[in-house]
């Protein structure tokens, strides 16, 4: 990839953790609190309707996104890593840090990783279960595989989610700190015993690495640059400092989606005294949907919904768990008050950066990923994609086209009822809702429409077999066997 000739804005990815489409008021009419920062967002830019992540949860989710393909073509065919966990992102596939660094950008990642890296270990290094504590690790040495080798030039976070040990700052390719006690805490602040570092302090890790994507813009202000700031909020533990507490009228969690909220103000002000807000794209958005950890029940009492009209929640395969909001600002080329319709994926921002910055990607980059672009910089309407493919934290897939969802599983494939492996005897195997009329996904059409269901099941083992969704040669999908929860997609016809 040679570098571009064409004018290259700075480009912000801020991307929230288990934060609904409901959670951003000018998202939801009916939202129980206001979040000013992300609504004047919103006003200066385009606030899309119909976005989804990959998947109904954190790593996969954020694989996709920073490689522009279906995170079940990956190793990882359900659930998510831990904080000790090998890399997730093959060795040798490029990133859209990648992309932008090919373009003459200097790049930056601040905030949650979660798709593995390679610690330095000891002999007796083996990974525990349930993502708890690993011993072993060896704290001075250095990391393989983190965020500096897909792309980024400069890294400072932490491995996995603020509920998933280590407790430990990373920075490029060392831990800043030798873990010097254990942390324990559980209850509704829930977060799983580890080492932690002294300087490590649950309830500050959000400012602080606002205050670091900050300083990142200010020093990078003279070159164009691509800043990923993954959020740790307002995942588990729900923090939110004193300055929020009982700020939003609902509970913890409501709090905590308000300093969210001003995290985005604080960056926005930062752009501002920078002098780069005209030339920086903002892209605000969420990895899933919200955590039933938020207490829903708590917040429907103080009249709030963080799922808005749709079913399910964080890791369902129901619309709860990965429609989320997307919002593009870019005061050069973007108008303002726009509201888009059109389907799009999380996955789509490598084949955007690709067409604006008119680069053939290769054949084994951005599989799945379609540009955008159109959508953003014209007033066109038309859909940029056809079809959608989602996936639940216990691996079930649904396929989108149109107004039809298939869902390969009889229940949620997550958290929601009807839990897997617990649905009520004789429904049908699989589920088809015409979105058109039926977006919260209450009742299911496939007996009445098993033509649309078999069209939809042949286009999903296409593009399994295909190994790609997108127009290109034919690639390999990772992983030595095809999985248990789709392997009937292979065997009918």
């Amino acid at each position: 990839m040679e570098n571009c000739k064409i004018d290259r804005p700075n480009v912000i990815y801020i991307l929230a953790d288990d934060m609904g489409y409901g959670d951003i008021s000018a998202y939801n009419e009916q939202c129980a609190f206001t979040t000013p920062y992300l609504d004047e967002l919103c006003r200066g830019g385009i606030r899309f309707t119909d976005a989804h992540a990959a998947s109904a949860v954190c790593t996969p989710s954020r694989y996709s996104i920073l490689t522009g393909r279906y995170n079940w073509r990956s190793r990882l065919k359900s659930s998510v890593i831990g904080g000790y966990a090998k890399p997730l992102i093959e060795k040798e596939r490029k990133t859209v840090a990648d992309l932008f660094r090919s373009q003459g950008y200097a790049t930056a990642m601040i905030g949650k990783w979660h798709l593995g890296m390679e610690f330095a270990v000891h002999e007796d290094f083996i990974e525990a279960e349930d993502f708890e504590m690993s011993e072993g690790v060896d704290y001075q040495g250095k990391i393989k595989n983190s965020p500096i080798d897909y792309g980024f030039d400069y890294f400072f976070g932490i491995s996995a989610s603020l509920d998933m040990p280590p407790y430990v700052y990373i920075e490029n390719d060392h831990f800043t700190k030798v873990p010097d006690r254990m942390s324990k805490n559980h209850g509704k602040q829930f977060w799983r015993n580890g080492p932690q570092a002294e300087d490590f302090v649950h309830e500050e890790v959000l400012d602080k690495l606002t205050g670091k994507v900050c300083d990142k813009i200010a020093e990078y202000k003279e070159q164009p640059f691509f800043l990923y700031f993954p959020m740790p909020a307002p995942h588990t533990p729900i923090l939110p400092t004193e300055a929020f507490r009982g700020k939003s009228g609902t509970n913890a969690y409501g709090d905590f989606v308000l300093q969210c909220d001003a995290a985005v103000g604080q960056i926005m002000d930062q752009l501002k005294a920078a002098g780069v807000e005209e030339r920086t794209i903002v892209i605000y958005t969420s990895d899933n949907g919200c955590s039933p950890s938020a207490d829903y029940a708590e917040l429907k009492a103080a009249g709030h919904n963080p799922s808005y009209v749709f079913r399910g929640t964080k890791a369902d395969i129901y619309e709860g768990g990965h429609r989320i909001p997307l919002i593009v600002r870019w005061p050069q080329r973007i108008a303002g008050q726009q509201v888009k319709n059109q389907l799009v994926c999380l996955a789509d921002l490598m084949a955007t950066m690709a067409e604006y910055f008119q680069l053939a990607l290769p054949d084994d980059m951005g599989e799945d990923s379609v540009s955008n672009l159109p959508l953003w910089i014209t007033e066109e309407e038309t859909e940029v994609r056809t079809d959608l493919i989602h996936q639940s934290i216990d691996g079930s897939l649904s396929i989108r086209k149109g107004r039809f969802k298939l869902e390969m599983c009889p229940g949620s494939g997550g958290w929601s009822e009807p839990i897997p492996g617990r649905e009520p005897p004789g429904i049908p195997k699989f589920q088809l809702y015409d979105l058109a009329v039926d977006i919260g996904e209450n009742e299911n059409v496939i007996e009445r429409n098993p033509e649309q269901a078999r069209e939809l099941k042949l286009l999903l083992k296409n593009y399994i077999l295909k190994g790609r969704s997108t127009p290109g040669t034919p690639q390999r999908n990772n992983g030595e066997q095809i999985w248990d929860t789709i392997r009937w997609i292979l065997e009918e016809d």
